[in-house]
Formats: structure tokens, sequence, C-alpha cells
């Protein structure tokens, strides 16, 4: 029988969990702010935002909304980072990728304030988590890591393949994955587009991580006998349905889940796991930056 593994029961759980951080800081006199940034007419990016604004309000989280027009010169865009940066009562925040061809993504993320980048992608950030002393793990790998801890796989010594070498969730996938910690020692392999032979690699893995960005690459057949799977990606592909798509994950579900013990559905997988440890990572953060000891779960 085949471990579906519920993302969206296991958000829920860390949403309800923060509770008690949020409570603990309320009696300081802190609410947790997050700041988030649009800069962009994407349907997916405005959908994706105003759900993280969502998710701020139920759990007690202060959401400071900011819309910009895409053609909107860069140099507004860094202003506004840098005022954020200055503001007491935000204390996360995200600037929504991808950005306008003329605003380069890498100078936003070097303008966020290390301590209020609450996504991880300041290469201060991405630095101390290779050195095994994380201030934020990227949202959608600290996701993966907490799927894995509720359906009670073992990480410590066994053969992982990460498919895709992203900085937004391979690269750190990997790292957290062979860190010395709860969650971590395993042996990794990291394939992508320049992989030869790729099945050959899935097969020999316990437990594979697809986050390639490519429909149902993965199939049932690429993998061995109660494999866990972990699929990141969200694809949307045509299809004769009303909306004229659907959402497909990087593996082919149903050939997977012939041959895996546990496996993420897609929806309803990693997705709901990126938003929580969103939520996560902006209590720490405003924890840390107010001096207030916090149990996170």
């Amino acid at each position: 029988m085949t471990t579906i593994i519920d993302g969206n029961a296991v958000a829920e759980e860390i949403r309800d969990g923060l509770s008690d951080a949020i409570d603990a800081l309320d009696e300081a006199g802190v609410k947790p702010g997050l700041a988030t940034v649009l800069m962009s007419d994407d349907p997916a990016s405005e959908t994706y935002v105003s759900m993280k604004q969502r998710d701020c309000e139920e759990v007690g989280i202060e959401a400071f909304d900011y819309e910009l027009d895409p053609e909107t010169p860069a140099d507004e865009l860094y202003s506004l980072v840098d005022d954020l940066n200055d503001d007491d009562e935000v204390h996360g925040i995200l600037v929504q990728m991808p950005v306008p061809d003329h605003v380069d993504d890498r100078t936003v993320l070097r303008r966020i304030d290390p301590a209020k980048d609450v996504d991880g992608f300041h290469p201060e950030n991405v630095g101390r988590l290779v050195a095994g002393d994380a201030r934020f793990k990227p949202c959608t790998p600290h996701g993966v890591q907490k799927l894995l801890a509720a359906a009670d796989v073992e990480t410590e010594g066994a053969d992982v393949v990460v498919v895709g070498r992203s900085d937004i969730v391979g690269k750190p996938m990997a790292n957290l994955l062979i860190q010395k910690a709860e969650g971590g020692n395993a042996t990794v392999t990291v394939c992508h587009s320049r992989t030869d032979d790729l099945a050959a690699k899935t097969r020999e893995a316990d437990i594979v991580v697809a986050a390639a960005g490519v429909p149902e690459l993965v199939t049932g057949d690429m993998l061995s006998e109660d494999v866990v799977v972990i699929d990141v990606g969200v694809n949307r592909v045509d299809a004769d349905n009303e909306k004229g798509y659907e959402l497909v994950g990087d593996v082919e579900f149903e050939s997977a889940k012939e041959k895996a013990s546990a496996i993420t559905p897609v929806p309803g997988g990693v997705g709901p796991m990126t938003r929580a440890m969103l939520l996560w990572n902006t209590v720490k953060a405003a924890a840390e930056a107010e001096g207030v000891d916090v149990d996170l779960p």
C-alpha cells in the first residue's frame, strides 16, 4: 500500500504549531510582519502572493502588501527594499520572482537585509546554510524535510537523488540532506539536464526529489521498489477540461505510485509546505530581531 503524503495536512500542523510562538511574541508586544513585493502582472504570481497574504492573516502575522507596475524603474524597487529593511515592523521581506527583465534579480536578493531574507536566498544566508549554520532554510527544501519527517522517512544513510540543480530547490535541498544533522546524513546525487542516463541514477535511490520543472519527467520504470518520491514540480499542461489545462508534477504520478512506498501528489504535496515554511521563517525572524525566545514546530 502506497502512502500518499498529504502536504495540506502537514502544513496545517505547522501553521497550528506556530500559534504558541506567535502568542509568546504577542506577550512581548511583538507582531511578526511579512512584506510581499509584487512587480509583475503574471496571474500565477498574483495568486501566489495573495495566498501568502491570506496565510499571514490566518495565523496572526501582519501582511504588508506592495505592488509595483512591471514598467517601474528598477531603482524604485531597490529603494522600496531599502525602506523595508529600515522598517522595524517588517521582519521578513519577500520579493516575488520572477521580476521584469530590466530588473536584476541578483541585485534584488542582495539588497534585502539577510536578517529579513525569509526566502533564504541572500548570499550570506546561502553560505550559512552550506556551512551548517543556517539562519533561514529556503522554504521549499525545508518543507520537503518536514514532509519526510512527517512520513517517518529516515534520511540517515539513505541514497537520495535530487533531480534539478536550481538555486531555489535543487542546490539547497542537496545541502540540507547531506548536513550532519537531523533530517540529513544522506548520500546525495544531484542530477540535471546534462546527466547521462538519468534513469540509471534514479533506480538506485531510496528517495527521489524531483525538482527539474519538466512535466512528468520521472516515470515509474525509472524507480526502484519502495522508493520514496517527493515531487516538487508544478507544471501547467494542456487538458480537455473547463480550464483548458491541468497541473502535473515532474513525476508521472500513476506509474510512480505503483513503485513507491510513499509519494507526494501534485497539487497538495510540497506546495502547501512552501507557504507554511515561509510563515515559519517569518516568525523566527521576528523572534530573533526582537530577542524573544520561542519554540518553533
